[in-house]
């Protein structure tokens, strides 16, 4: 069960860009939903070789990065008091890449959030390399918060959006959506597609008839039986369910225009063989105007 866990923290990438400021912000706010410590997470990079300088340095080039990590953790941290005054903050400078220290670290974390943008981001990328990777790899549901434009803050108002097809990952995204409504108090929508695939091209040469009416009450049968359970268990929670005959990821964005977070699982029943990230859930971290949850399925417990 995907429960808060007061004792993990929420672990935010920070870089002193605009994009980590927002997301600091966001995390913030939801550390103190969860009743849990905050932390906030600086990596460093050094080159394995030390750069050619002209003229001597009054200082190392180590040095340097490190005072500025720690100049960007400093503003971190009022961001954070200035939107949550009572959370737990604790301050990490680590030196390596960041998407790999974001990884190592997630495995003690009850959730990991990130700008989808840092400084490093190439101008027209839509969303950052290092956002991808943890959303890939991380050990426990990330968060990558996004806005309508990258210099945006992400809205605060709107329901919870989750997809549901039915996969591992749909059935653990589903859990922490119902949460995430539950903890702010807000309805949550249910969105399931089934029309992923061009029908009407596929059966082209057949001589089939579709129901497309029967399909479409199949389809809104089974979301309800697959929703039932949570439904019962979060029954203060207003639920909208919503079944379209049409692609993932443009139902998704249709249907969360508005919403204040979205939610999916890391690789839906479409996915292949070992890729960790779905396109469903890649198109949305490039594509969503509100913060993306990927959450990952549950590993089956060892005895």
């Amino acid at each position: 069960m995907t429960e808060f866990q007061p004792h993990r923290p929420v672990l935010v990438g920070v870089d002193g860009s605009p994009s980590a400021e927002h997301a600091v912000r966001w995390a913030a706010r939801e550390a103190a939903r969860r009743g849990a410590p905050l932390r906030l997470l600086h990596a460093c990079y050094l080159p394995p070789t030390k750069p050619y300088v002209p003229v001597p340095l009054p200082r190392s080039y180590r040095d340097a990065l490190t005072e500025q990590g720690h100049e960007y953790l400093a503003a971190a941290d009022r961001v954070a008091l200035r939107a949550a005054p009572d959370v737990r903050i604790r301050k990490d400078l680590r030196i390596g890449q960041a998407a790999e220290q974001l990884v190592r670290e997630s495995a003690s974390a009850d959730l990991v959030v990130l700008g989808s943008r840092g400084l490093g981001g190439f101008s027209g990328l839509l969303v950052g390399s290092t956002a991808v990777e943890l959303a890939a790899h991380g050990h426990c549901p990330v968060v990558v918060v996004r806005g309508r434009t990258l210099d945006t803050a992400p809205p605060e108002q709107g329901p919870v959006v989750v997809g549901v097809d039915g996969s591992p990952g749909s059935d653990a995204a589903v859990e922490f959506a119902f949460e995430a409504a539950a903890s702010r108090g807000v309805p949550l929508v249910a969105v399931h597609t089934w029309n992923d695939i061009a029908l009407g091209e596929t059966w082209a040469l057949a001589p089939l008839g579709l129901d497309y009416q029967q399909i479409t009450e199949d389809e809104r049968r089974l979301l309800a039986e697959r929703l039932a359970g949570w439904r019962a268990k979060y029954p203060d929670v207003e639920l909208e369910q919503h079944t379209i005959k049409d692609r993932p990821v443009r139902g998704l964005l249709n249907e969360a225009d508005g919403a204040q977070l979205i939610v999916v699982g890391s690789r839906g029943l479409g996915g292949f063989r070992g890729m960790l990230l779905g396109s469903t859930s890649q198109a949305l971290l490039h594509h969503s105007t509100c913060p993306v949850a990927v959450v990952r399925p549950h590993r089956p417990e060892t005895k």
